[in-house]
């Protein structure tokens, strides 16, 4: 094992809650670097928020905010909510920063250095409707390889596969729902199959097998370049030397990690090329299986290319199932990390986590009612039950004094439980959390079975001296189980730690026995599931999604607002409609978005010499309405008033027609 550990976990987006599927990661991660600083091993875990791309822009707007202050908001939330899971960072920072903006442009001038960076004329999804490139996120469609629908325009998020926004099937602008054409743009590629040698040796040693033989699928086919830049509008780093296009937000993400660690040197007198350029340090990533080729291929090539450290491991992960299916709102089950604290402990999870966890890429089942006996009968009825019948009883009826074992079934007991250290250990060196729990079960139901046979309740009538033996040695027991547990039970080991005056726990201490010494009086340290406690979670989600009632008010939400595409019309044509006595026929000039035809009830007011030549305020993008005179393509807005009929909106200032209004 290296003497530094560097450890990340993937970065939250921003535009979200955090969820009981994200707190997965962070808790495997979490324990995981507490089991090896209790090794004594400098081992440092950094993660930020990922803060860049159109999705950002898109709900900031939404709000009528700006991407900052919605990042800002999500930072406060994502990071309430991480570390009320007991997840300890050594930094949480922010991609969207100084330090990230520094090491990308640092690392893509050393690919273009190298010869690494091409550029190349693409088609380019464009709207015509809204005159602009759209970023992937303003493109949805079906899937090119596996046809699951309504996906984004950069990738799947069922099957994983990455695609162009040309490739996507049946796509769509999300603004307007009108069907993009394709533009030409100049874009930036990663020439990613100059690393195809490269990455075919690196995949097979730092990563699950399972992993690995996916990302063969890719190696053994000729790898694409990969587009690292995107059209303005985006939200995130503008490229050097480039007006109006910025790095893709694949590109800055994982140089979070990286800059989250700087950040953290900067603030501790370290040196960053210690942590990212010695090759003593090693570095692993957790991720959930959905990100795995931005780990795997792209960023392990970027990382090569710059000089940096590649990662030693990428751990790869499975998603969260509630009671046996993907989380749902509308059952209740897709529970915000939040919403899981107001209700129940953060270390029953950690705990349910744990003894489900391994290095395999399943995915894992929080079955409500398993979870509620699992940490109910094992956490609670096993192990927390040694402590209160074993301290409670020295306390109370004895002097609280922990002796020396002298009696050979008292020191097997104990033995046995100090010879499940390396077992235990390499447990969770290997990610096999749920190994590790196991062995630390058997040895409560050993010492519960040696506590039972030996009856301390009776024995103490009898014999006070030989009872303070039998109860030293399950404190013991208790202990040093707790030991073993203390990189998932952070904070319930700490109450052990004062209820024994210990220091805090190292892996080694579990060599060391409690003698001759007064324990404090016994509080109580965990209590069982009550289920009405999951029942109000679950309500508390559901009340959350339940739809509103339907408003009697004449509101509207601005999301429906922001639906309306309002231009400036000019009125060309100006005709009486046969047959009808309230409508005119308009022909409207909307400048590059070409003429449209209205049928307008406005002829009480005006005529073909009073409205011809007029400006008009223009609902271009709302459905055709079929009539008996023709279709109308359009709206011309107006107002009525008291008297007078309906007056035509005509907008002021240096307009021409297809200005937008806002």
């Amino acid at each position: 094992m290296s003497s530094k550990m560097l450890v990340t976990t993937a970065l939250p987006y921003a535009n979200g809650d955090i969820h009981i599927g994200h707190i997965l990661e962070h808790i495997q991660a979490d324990i995981w670097c507490r089991f090896h600083r209790m090794q004594g091993i400098d081992c440092r875990f950094f993660c930020a928020d990922d803060t860049h791309g159109t999705p950002i822009m898109v709900s900031a707007q939404a709000q009528n905010i700006t991407p900052e202050q919605l990042i800002a908001k999500s930072y406060d939330n994502h990071y309430r909510d991480l570390t009320g899971f007991l997840v300890e960072y050594d930094n949480y920072y922010t991609t969207n920063s100084e330090e990230n903006k520094q090491l990308i442009y640092e690392i893509y001038e050393a690919l273009k250095n190298k010869n690494h960076i091409e550029t190349k004329t693409i088609q380019q999804a464009y709207c015509e409707h809204d005159k602009m490139f759209l970023p992937d996120r303003f493109v949805k469609g079906t899937c090119p390889k596996c046809g699951a629908k309504e996906q984004f325009g950069d990738a799947c998020e069922v099957c994983s596969h990455t695609y162009s926004t040309a490739e996507l099937k049946d796509s769509y602008c999300t603004l307007c729902k009108n069907p993009p054409t394709q533009k030409q743009s100049e874009h930036l590629f990663f020439k990613l199959g100059d690393f195809q040698d490269f990455l075919k040796a690196w995949v097979k040693d730092h990563t699950q097998s399972e992993i690995s033989n996916k990302l063969n699928e890719w190696l053994d086919q000729d790898l694409k370049s990969w587009d690292i830049s995107r059209d303005k509008p985006y939200f995130g780093f503008e490229i050097p030397g480039y007006k109006e296009k910025y790095f893709y937000v694949w590109v800055d993400a994982p140089v979070g990690y990286m800059a989250s660690t700087l950040n953290w040197c900067n603030k501790n007198d370290q040196n960053f090329a210690d942590w990212w350029k010695n090759k003593d340090t090693k570095i692993y990533h957790f991720i959930g299986k959905d990100i795995v080729y931005f780990h795997t291929l792209f960023w392990p090539a970027m990382l090569e290319a710059s000089g940096f450290n590649t990662p030693e491991k990428v751990f790869v992960h499975g998603f969260v199932k509630v009671n046996g299916e993907k989380m749902s709102k509308s059952k209740g089950t897709f529970i915000n990390a939040k919403t899981f604290l107001n209700h129940l402990s953060p270390e029953y999870l950690r705990y349910y986590y744990a003894s489900k966890l391994s290095l395999n890429v399943d995915d894992l089942d929080l079955n409500l009612n398993d979870f509620m006996s699992r940490v109910n009968s094992e956490l609670v009825g096993k192990i927390t039950n040694l402590a209160s019948r074993g301290a409670q009883m020295l306390g109370k009826r004895l002097d609280g004094i922990v002796v020396p074992l002298k009696s050979k079934e008292a020191k097997e007991l104990v033995q046995m439980a100090q010879s499940k250290s390396e077992i235990i250990a390499k447990a969770y060196t290997d990610l096999n959390f749920h190994k590790a729990l196991t062995e630390i079960r058997t040895i409560a139901d050993e010492a519960n079975k040696y506590f039972d046979q030996k009856q301390p309740w009776n024995l103490i009538k009898e014999d006070p001296e030989s009872t303070k033996e039998v109860l030293s040695a399950i404190i013991n027991v208790f202990r040093i189980i707790t030991i073993y547990l203390k990189p998932v039970l952070p904070s319930y080991a700490l109450q052990v730690e004062k209820l024994f005056n210990d220091k805090p726990y190292t892996w080694d201490d579990t060599k060391h026995l409690l003698e001759n010494k007064k324990i404090n009086e016994y509080t109580h340290l965990m209590g069982r599931i009550d289920k009405k406690a999951i029942d109000a979670m679950i309500e508390e989600e559901k009340s959350q999604t339940k739809e509103k009632p339907k408003k009697t008010e004449n509101f509207i939400e601005i999301d429906d607002f922001l639906k309306v595409d309002l231009r400036v019309g000019l009125v060309e044509i100006v005709e009486p409609v046969e047959g009808a006595d309230k409508l005119l026929k308009l022909i409207i000039d909307l400048g590059p978005m070409g003429k449209k035809q209205v049928f307008a009830g406005i002829k009480s007011n005006y005529s073909e010499e009073t409205l011809k030549g007029k400006l008009v305020a223009t609902v271009v993008n709302l459905k055709p309405r079929k009539m008996k005179f023709g279709v109308s393509e359009a709206m011309v807005l107006a107002g009525s008033g008291k008297k007078g009929g309906p007056r035509v909106l005509l907008p002021d200032g240096e307009l021409k027609p297809g200005d937008k209004i806002k």
